[in-house]
């Protein structure tokens, strides 16, 4: 296998609503809220037509972008034996990724995604992560990482207690292993094992702009630069209207961003750039033609709703 992907495994659930839904579950339009409310989940739940569902996370969705260009990959993310974990491992089946995970009935069900699609077309998330933030190292197949080229991790994923046993026994199983670092809330709250982690235990390094200059309390982007040198491991960095850029040691290449582009949903513009920068690095293009390849994938993705071709 090329590369196995490790993250949340949130089914993503499609609903129409009214504007009057979204203030009436203290939701605020257009941005995203976490629950750990199982009770407040199904209450919100139990109110909806379910128009579609997508097996979605983070790292998910790259997996997903490297099958669609034909790479042999894998996923493991934990779920419980339910309606939503059937759809779930459905979902990537369909797309020709191999599940390497065994559901059982778990204590939570299924991590899950409500996106609220309103009249304007304004996509409004609330996301209970249910059984997929409880994933243990029980949960990785050390035996499928040793046989993959590479493995992916996602920042989200990482917690204190189990989640971080999983991680590091994916770690110690590796070959190669890349991470994306998620968020800048993310890397906010575990700034120092993430700075651990980005100079000493990976290979690639998958950032925005925002979220690499505040993993190293950066004021400038140069500083990002002088960091990335000075720890002569592959950092990739996405800079919105700036472009790419990948730091490989002494090598810096950059790309501009593509213009013109009529942008109507920016989810998942990180994880495909993700993916189309990995299908590159594993099929030996230049980090020149990755860096390209990945904005091209990113580029087409914001220009549609949701985070899947």
């Amino acid at each position: 296998m090329k590369i196995l992907g490790i993250g949340n495994a949130i089914i993503d659930v499609i609903c129409k609503v009214d504007d009057k839904f979204i203030s009436e579950n203290n939701l605020t339009k257009g941005n995203m809220k976490l629950t750990f409310d199982e009770n407040e989940f199904k209450g919100v739940l139990s109110n909806l037509k379910i128009e579609k569902t997508i097996s979605g996370g983070s790292v998910a969705n790259s997996i997903v972008g490297l099958s669609q260009l034909g790479n042999e990959v894998g996923f493991i993310g934990k779920i419980s034996d339910d309606i939503f974990g059937q759809k779930y491992e459905a979902g990537l089946k369909t797309e020709k990724v191999k599940y390497i995970y065994t559901k059982k009935k778990e204590s939570l069900p299924t991590g899950t995604c409500l996106i609220l699609i309103t009249p304007d077309s304004e996509r409004t998330m609330f996301t209970f992560l249910g059984t997929a933030g409880k994933i243990n190292d029980d949960d990785v197949n050390a035996s499928a990482i040793k046989n993959s080229e590479m493995t992916f991790l996602e920042g989200y994923l990482w917690d204190e207690g189990e989640p971080k046993k999983a991680f590091d026994k994916a770690i110690k199983s590796s070959n190669k292993i890349a991470m994306t670092l998620s968020d800048k809330f993310c890397v906010d709250r575990h700034k120092r094992h993430f700075l651990e982690l980005v100079k000493n235990k990976l290979d690639i390094t998958f950032s925005n702009e925002e979220e690499i200059m505040s993993l190293i309390n950066a004021k400038n982007f140069n500083e990002v630069i002088t960091f990335a040198k000075e720890i002569n491991k592959l950092l990739v960095i996405t800079r919105g209207e700036k472009g790419a850029v990948s730091i490989n040691g002494k090598n810096v290449e950059e790309i501009e961003a593509k213009k013109n582009l009529k942008v109507i949903d920016l989810t998942g513009a990180g994880d495909l750039f993700a993916a189309g920068f990995l299908h590159g690095y594993i099929n030996n293009f230049s980090l020149k033609d990755c860096l390209g390849k990945g904005t091209e994938l990113s580029s087409k993705i914001i220009q549609q709703i949701g985070a899947r071709f």
